[in-house]
């Protein structure tokens, strides 16, 4: 592994560590501190992931112009602000509001690091190398709530004082951005142009798959703490539980290789996985059955990512990878926007176990479209031109 993509898994690593340390307490401190109802904390998970259904396709034609070491600094420095606001806020429409400069912020990481892996990897180590460098970003996502469980346990301290805490460990990632700028390529063959976003209309198999996956992965952000916390769980069981979460998605990523051989198979089992995982979440009564449900969610949600992004890019060219990456995390953030706000809207109006259920049932529908068209969701060489 090179010194380029080194930089880029450390930096991810760094950024999702933060994410881990406040992400799981964030609904926790807007439904007991701020006051905030099921129906808020869908609006806050989708003031979060609004901006990142629109402004991944602006950052991708970013990536074809200018140094993507600089894009990701921006990013990291914008996220350590809106964490540092979140200490701040006293209201839900404030929350929301840090939120959205959370979810612009998340557009100028992950897409950029998305293109400085591809431009470094070839056809053969690149979903290896994406799978790597998710990994290390699912390894924040466990290390996070271990440290977030140490600071409430043992040092007594806030939830705004963990704001602050997180927003100054995730500042640290613009130092590895700013090194990565210095040795990545930059590509500046390409001319502003939306035409190649068309593209992404080959695949209307994975887009459906994508946006059920991320719809429910949104729903497990923004609204699942407040669930388990109104199922009896602490905030350290809350935190454990996210632990385990973490724990079954880097276990899948570090086997995304060989799950790579048989690419429509893992994503029909991935979709499978999350479905059983809502389904169990509706019975769970104990701190047992919700970690069985969240491992079974965090392969499934894991899985998606690099084997998804390999179809899509096996069949484009490279010379628009940047602007597909773009539109790609696009998919990602609808998904996003759309399972939190039905999310909220379900649990206030039938129950807080009703939007497992209801996405349950989606998922079995999805399931059965993978295996209808299974042989479109595999990928295939094609030259660059």
């Amino acid at each position: 592994m090179n010194k380029v993509l080194i930089l880029v898994n450390v930096t991810g690593l760094i950024i999702v560590i933060s994410y881990g340390l406040h992400g799981p307490i964030l609904p926790i401190f807007a439904k007991n501190i701020i006051g905030a109802s099921y129906s808020d904390l869908g609006f806050i998970g989708l003031a979060n992931f609004i901006p990142y259904m629109f402004i991944p396709i602006f950052v991708g034609i970013l990536l074809d112009k200018f140094n993507n070491g600089y894009l990701l600094a921006i990013g990291a420095a914008t996220n350590s602000v809106s964490i540092y606001l979140l200490s701040l806020a006293q209201s839900v429409p404030e929350i929301m509001g840090f939120r959205m400069i959370t979810g612009i912020a998340h557009a100028f990481f992950w897409p950029p690091c998305q293109s400085i892996i591809s431009n470094e990897s070839n056809e053969q180590n690149r979903v290896r190398n994406i799978s790597w460098f998710t990994m290390f970003f699912v390894m924040g996502f466990m290390i996070g709530p271990l440290l977030g469980h140490v600071f409430l346990e043992n040092l007594d301290i806030t939830y705004r004082i963990l704001f602050q805490i997180t927003s100054f460990i995730l500042a640290t990632a613009i130092i590895s951005s700013l090194l990565i700028s210095r040795r990545s390529i930059t590509n500046h063959h390409e001319r502003f142009s939306f035409l190649s976003i068309k593209e992404m209309k080959k695949f209307p198999e994975v887009i459906i798959m994508l946006i059920f996956c991320t719809s429910s992965f949104g729903i497990i952000l923004s609204i699942y703490p407040a669930f388990l916390d109104d199922s009896g769980m602490s905030d350290k069981d809350i935190l454990l539980l996210y632990f385990a979460f973490g724990i079954s998605r880097v276990i899948s990523l570090a086997l995304a290789g060989k799950f790579s051989r048989k690419t429509s198979q893992t994503l029909i089992a991935a979709t499978i996985a999350i479905s059983v995982g809502l389904a169990i979440s509706v019975v769970s009564h104990s701190i047992i059955m919700f970690a069985l449900a969240l491992v079974l969610m965090g392969f499934g949600f894991s899985i998606f990512f690099p084997l998804t992004l390999e179809i899509i890019l096996s069949k484009t060219s490279k010379g628009i990878s940047g602007k597909i990456i773009g539109a790609y995390e696009t998919i990602f953030g609808v998904g996003w926007a759309i399972g939190p706000a039905i999310g909220g809207q379900i649990t206030q109006a039938f129950g807080k176990d009703s939007p497992y259920f209801v996405f349950f049932i989606i998922g079995m529908g999805v399931t059965i479209l993978a295996v209808i068209f299974r042989k479109k969701l595999e990928p295939r060489r094609i030259q660059n031109f």
